[in-house]
């Protein structure tokens, strides 16, 4: 028992180690405290596939996170978040949530010490001196995380947490569940911009549910870009959830489904192309919509799609730009992310167009 206490007291918390846990005390909500929870599982779980450990192992350990997980997310929703505005117990019990995120550490120094392994985790004001060495050094910086913290309390939100979790039974990451939501109507309106030798490219913050989540990762204001035929953007289409009408994959989009918030905006742009070329992306198109889609909601995490038609917003614009030839920088689709059109776009390929803002 002794032995086992030693472990725990190795990982240190100093400077900007406290300061992240308090943070995380202060502001952290229910959902801020699982996506935590649920990225360092991550990191962890990946640090132990990388290590130098026999399989048997890994596996254990691999195990052992994923128990952790489930009784850290079990007792936050449970013990803790049910308690507030209840009584005082309310304070130690998130205290203990806060440091709960330490466990995996422990467990992770413990076993590698026992194994005498090369592979050796650092203290936590190690770690904490890596991700903030910047914030250390500019005061102003440390402000912005802290803003960035309070405001990520709004957009992971209970309400858009609920939203997303009650939206996922209509995804599917391994089969095409979306087939011919495009109609003949759409496709002679594409075709008639055949003399207009430009395509659209329109990034947006439509203030959705998801939108808000994935801003918290990517720190990005534009987090969905959509493809068009024509400047007033009636053939818009993109890979999104379906909007609660169609079946999440390939679908056309209009106007209302960007002001899902006040200040929503779009961002238009467009890019010189040949009648060959945008007739290309057209046919393309409608080889998909035949086939069938799936918007590819893990391959935000995993940047891997199971099938060829099995895209995420951005993954499918390029993909698109790339096939027809077109494409102004060179990323893997998987990585592409919806403002670097606008931001690799080095060469100035692009034109700006207009901003509408809602």
């Amino acid at each position: 028992m002794t032995e086992l206490l030693n472990y725990f007291q190795s990982i240190q918390i100093k400077g900007m180690g406290w300061l992240l846990l308090v943070s995380l005390f202060l502001l952290g909500n229910l959902p801020i405290l699982i996506i935590v929870y649920i990225y360092l599982a991550a990191v962890m779980i990946m640090r132990t596939i990388l290590a130098q450990f026999p399989k048997g192992a890994k596996v254990g350990l691999i195990g052992i996170y994923g128990l952790l997980l489930v009784l850290q997310i079990v007792f936050v929703s449970v013990g803790v978040f049910p308690l507030r505005g209840q009584t005082v117990m309310y304070f130690p019990a998130k205290a203990l949530g806060v440091v709960m995120l330490l466990f995996p550490l422990w467990v992770e120094r413990f076993v590698t010490t026992n194994n005498q392994t090369v592979f050796y985790l650092p203290t936590v004001e190690e770690f904490a001196t890596v991700s903030f060495n910047e914030l250390r050094r500019d005061t102003a910086k440390l402000r912005s995380v802290l803003a960035a913290t309070t405001d990520a309390k709004d957009k992971v939100s209970m309400a858009h947490l609920k939203t997303i979790l009650a939206d996922l039974p209509r995804h599917s990451a391994t089969r095409y569940i979306n087939h011919g939501t495009l109609t003949a109507a759409y496709f002679e309106a594409a075709t008639a911009t055949l003399d207009d030798q430009r395509l659209y490219l329109a990034v947006s913050n439509t203030g959705s549910a998801a939108s808000e989540m994935i801003s918290v990762v990517t720190r990005k204001q534009f987090n969905h870009v959509s493809l068009s035929f024509d400047r007033d953007l009636t053939t818009i289409i993109s890979y999104n959830g379906g909007d609660n009408v169609y079946p999440p994959g390939m679908n056309a989009e209009t106007l209302e489904f960007f002001h899902q918030k006040v200040g929503a905006s779009i961002l238009v742009y467009s890019l010189p192309v040949t009648v060959k070329q945008k007739q290309f992306v057209i046919d393309k198109i409608a080889e998909i919509n035949r086939e069938g889609s799936a918007y590819n909601m893990v391959g935000l995490v995993s940047k891997h799609s199971a099938k060829p038609n099995i895209m995420f917003c951005s993954q499918f614009v390029y993909k698109m730009l790339k096939l027809a030839g077109v494409t102004y920088f060179d990323k893997p689709g998987g990585d592409v992310r919806p403002t670097d059109f606008i931001e690799q776009d080095y060469y100035k390929k692009l034109k700006f167009e207009y901003e509408l803002t809602f």
